[in-house]
């Protein structure tokens, strides 16, 4: 039997011709080029194997009268023949050393929202800042944020603070597997708000991380937290 034939990239944007030349192989200068990322496809040219987790944002009644977590929810929106219903999904995806990304997706049926929702987590990647935790760890290997910033989303707000190595992942169940994909080790996480809402949670978190990129830091306060650009 034929094998299927594989569709073809063309890109369509000067950042995608630039990396399908391969005049263009580092994910960090994709990252920061001067014009919006646009097409998943560079990230999978970049760095082709992100591991990625689903979130469970939707809920149905369980046994008991409880609750069990779903991939996705459904969401309805009127129009003037009727009802209209979508399915919702979130996707995380990560390559556990620096690289972190978070996307929504609607779609008709739940696998096509996740599949939606990880192509736009690939155009929403960004590099996780990373340093030491404390004084006495002047290590080469960041091992958690440099400084504390705060997120919000929805009526959810988290705080992000550094921890010393060895403190491990000190947040909710909800957003562990999301640390663990950034390739943060140790780090302290609170929260206020409505934290049953799953992807308010993760949204939150997630722009505290997008936060903390928008503070310039001069070279001499690089030094002395630590902060490192891990290779990615």
């Amino acid at each position: 039997m034929a094998e299927e034939e594989q569709e073809v990239w063309k890109p369509k944007t000067e950042l995608g011709r630039l990396v399908k030349q391969g005049k263009l192989t580092d994910i960090h200068e994709a990252l920061n080029y001067e014009k919006e990322l646009k097409e998943p496809e560079i990230i999978d040219h970049l760095v082709p194997n992100l591991d990625e987790e689903v979130i469970l944002i939707g809920g149905s009644p369980g046994k008991g009268g409880g609750k069990r977590r779903t991939a996705s929810k459904r969401t309805v929106r009127m129009h003037k023949s009727g009802r209209r219903f979508k399915s919702k999904a979130m996707v995380v995806i990560g390559n556990k050393n620096g690289l972190l990304g978070v996307g929504e997706g609607y779609a008709d049926d739940t696998r096509e929202a996740i599949d939606n929702a990880r192509e736009n987590a690939k155009l929403d990647l960004i590099e996780i800042r990373r340093g030491n935790g404390s004084w006495e760890d002047r290590g080469t290997q960041p091992n958690t944020i440099p400084f504390r910033e705060e997120g919000k989303s929805g009526s959810v707000e988290v705080g992000i603070k550094p921890a010393p190595k060895g403190t491990g992942l000190a947040a909710s169940e909800g957003i562990k597997k999301m640390l663990e994909l950034s390739g943060v080790e140790d780090i302290w996480v609170q929260s206020r708000g409505n934290t049953r809402t799953r992807e308010n949670l993760v949204k939150a978190t997630f722009n505290a991380f997008k936060n903390m990129n928008k503070i310039k830091m001069p070279e001499n306060a690089k030094e002395s937290t630590g902060l490192i650009r891990g290779k990615v």
